[in-house]
């Protein structure tokens, strides 16, 4: 899986997480660039992120996130590799 096709999932799960149609996300998208990224749906795309993609994530990985970019970073380097 390259990093278009995680892009394309992650902004699935975040669209339907929080209920947005077309939205818009990029490496350097960051909780604040969307409305409905709080903390308490931090923590809820995480678990729909895991499940989506079949992985687990450290609590030290999360907290290190700083961006979407961060994000893919840390679900391919859990990705099998091809």
């Amino acid at each position: 899986m390259d990093k278009n096709q995680i892009l394309a999932q992650l902004t699935q799960v975040m669209e339907k997480l929080f209920d947005v149609t077309n939205l818009k996300v990029s490496e350097t998208t960051i909780a604040s660039d969307i409305e409905e990224w709080d903390s308490l749906n931090h923590i809820q795309l995480v678990v729909a992120i895991e499940k989506s993609f079949k992985i687990k994530f450290a609590a030290s990985e999360i907290q290190n996130w700083k961006n979407v970019g961060e994000i893919m970073q840390s679900i391919e380097s859990k990705l099998p590799k091809a």
